[in-house]
């Protein structure tokens, strides 16, 4: 089951101007840019998160991915893919984190 994502602001109300410049910046004018498409900044975006095993950014950017297209199955080769190059316990996180945004029945 879907829960609702807390907004930037909301996530980083803590730091405004953080706040401000992912707003304005990063996902005002970087994830706008022309030269890749959403899709691909989000499949970009998570394995980076993956990688570095930053769970806490990856339900938002998981719930970005699928609204950008991404599939729930897409999303869980990523992750297999990513156990041979990020490591298998961040893999493993991952999928749990995966399972919380959408379980694997749910699609």
């Amino acid at each position: 089951m879907q829960t609702s994502q807390p907004t930037v602001r909301q996530t980083l109300a803590g730091a405004p101007k953080l706040a401000e410049l992912t707003e304005q910046v990063l996902f005002g004018d970087i994830w706008a840019r022309a030269e890749l498409a959403p899709r691909e900044r989000s499949l970009v975006t998570v394995a980076a998160l993956v990688a570095l095993y930053r769970a806490e950014q990856l339900p938002f950017h998981l719930q970005r991915a699928l609204d950008n297209g991404v599939t729930r199955d897409e999303l869980a080769e990523l992750i297999t893919h990513l156990a041979f190059y990020a490591g298998w316990p961040a893999a493993a996180s991952a999928v749990s984190v995966l399972e919380r945004v959408v379980p694997a029945g749910e699609v």
